[in-house]
């Protein structure tokens, strides 16, 4: 029997709760319908380290950050080690698909650091979100811009203005046709119409909808903020008890947003996503045309999510549920039931296994056996650990998930949370004082898991790790044109008029 088709699609930082067919009320989004009904819907995916970079690590190396080193966009694991990636966790899932027989190819954003890092796939057309020096040329997407589409070469930012606009509604400066989220479906189309005896491993990775959010027309005006629902917030100290929530908040030019805006904001994305919807059933129409398409495994599923301004924050990095729970589609119509609904615990390291799996033999490394458990061979998993921030320093916080609880525990202030999940999924009220013993129970797992030399310094005495609260140090993230020469604003306005405009 020859091994299926794998095709992994996922976008950034898109919520789980934007799809119509599991509950939104509020959304238009017909192909991802489509997908549900496919295969399987996971209810409770999550993301273990809600940011871009580490996040993407976990998915290609099926490892969490205390194997790929990788705790948030910046932070590094101990830089004694000279170890690489590969050679700590094993070949990445497309160089290890490869290596099974299948014709690999990736398409979109990948974040890796460095930025065009050799990844295993035999074709491998980036899209990423800016460009360094001369990296717009590098860049497939930015190449197709600047010779295909030179009339739109002026443009510093292709899928919208950051810095102090990063959460301001906008409109795509490009038209919906030549967006970077119609060119990475058009390259799928075209690899999947490749005639090759191989089955293909395929990585399709759209930059949407993370902000800015910037859907193009008509998608911009898709929705009424008005119908929006308003973003919900925590009495007492839940909400200011995670650090990083106002640090990025300032950071991102997005700590006085009303709500007024945040409705608007949330029409945008919405408008994104609906925007990504189509690009994607151009993807499924391009698969169903096949003649193998009942043997083709497709998974969706996205980095992390984002606040959109739920408990007053905006952005990821935080384990409430707005940033770490994620859409998780899978379907195989050869093996998979159709329109199913599954609770157990899932997160993005399984996907190296379901890519494996479907291959032959599940490689699981730091994750579990999602098609095994699918098919009564393997068991769930009872816990699953999320982290953020170098363990042993302040910004270390660390998430426990099991059953219905979920436990939080920042470093910074030795604080605590404990949410019922199943009762409470907006996470309103904090249980740690009305249910000791369950926060034990997890406070424990925790500690057990960081049982390990990656893991000690998060550790003192046999417990999890505190440091005096200390607020960060407030400060902006600027986000220009870097490839241009932009660094900021200038020192005095009429300085941006002599700036000679470049093609990157």
């Amino acid at each position: 029997m020859s091994s299926p088709n794998v095709l992994f699609v996922m976008t950034d930082q898109q919520r789980f709760d934007t799809i119509a067919a599991l509950g939104n009320d509020h959304i238009y989004t017909p192909n991802l319908d489509r997908l549900a009904a496919r295969g399987v819907t996971f209810t409770n995916g999550y993301s273990t380290c809600p940011v871009c970079v580490p996040a993407r690590y976990t998915i290609r190396s099926g490892c969490e950050p205390l194997s790929t080193g990788i705790f948030t966009n910046g932070a590094r694991r101990n830089p004694d080690d000279s170890t690489t990636m590969e050679e700590r966790c094993g070949p990445f899932l497309a160089r290890t698909m490869r290596e099974r027989g299948y014709r690999t190819f990736g398409i979109g954003k990948f974040h890796t650091q460095p930025t065009y890092q050799d990844l295993g796939y035999d074709v491998h057309l980036h899209s990423e979100e800016g460009y360094g020096k001369g990296n717009r040329r590098r860049d497939a997407f930015g190449k197709f811009i600047l010779e295909e589409h030179p009339e739109y070469a002026w443009l510093e930012m292709l899928q919208g203005e950051r810095t102090e606009m990063y959460y301001m509604p906008q409109m795509s400066p490009l038209p919906a046709e030549i967006t970077v989220e119609n060119w990475a479906a058009e390259r799928a189309v075209e690899q999947l119409g490749v005639e090759d005896p191989r089955p293909f491993f395929g990585m399709v990775s759209f930059i949407g909808p993370h902000p800015p959010c910037a859907p193009p027309l008509p998608y911009n005006r898709m929705y009424d903020p008005d119908r929006m629902p308003t973003p919900y917030r925590a009495e007492g100290e839940i909400d200011g008890a995670d650090e990083q929530v106002t640090w990025m908040n300032y950071a991102i030019w997005a700590d006085d947003i009303s709500d007024s805006t945040a409705r608007t904001l949330r029409a945008r994305y919405y408008g994104e996503i609906s925007y990504i919807d189509a690009c994607l059933g151009k993807i499924l129409d391009a698969v169903e045309a096949r003649d193998d398409a009942e043997d083709t495994v497709i998974c969706f599923f996205a980095d992390h999510g984002d606040h959109l301004g739920d408990h007053g924050a905006w952005q990821k990095e935080s384990f409430f549920e707005s940033a770490c729970h994620v859409p998780y589609l899978v379907s195989w119509p050869a093996r998979l039931p159709a329109g199913q609904q599954r609770d157990e615990i899932v997160a993005l390291t399984d996907l190296f296994g379901i890519a494996t799996g479907a291959s032959g033999q599940a490689e699981t490394r730091d994750g579990i056996d999602v098609l095994g458990m699918l098919e009564g061979r393997s068991a769930p998993r009872e816990n699953l650990f999320g982290y953020y921030g170098l363990p042993g320093t302040p910004l270390f916080k660390i998430m426990v998930r099991s059953g219905q609880w979920k436990y939080i525990y920042m470093a910074n202030g030795g604080r605590e949370q404990l949410f019922d999940v199943n009762q409470d999924p907006c996470e309103l009220e904090n249980l740690c004082a009305a249910r000791p013993e369950a926060a034990a129970k997890l406070r424990a797992a925790a500690v057990e898991a960081l049982s390990c030399p990656e893991g000690q310094p998060a550790l003192e005495g046999g417990s999890l790790r505190s440091f005096p609260f200390e607020p960060r140090p407030l400060k902006r993230i600027y986000q220009f044109a870097g490839d241009r020469g932009v660094r900021g604003f200038p020192e005095k306005p009429e300085d941006v008029l002599e700036r000679p405009v470049t093609d990157g």
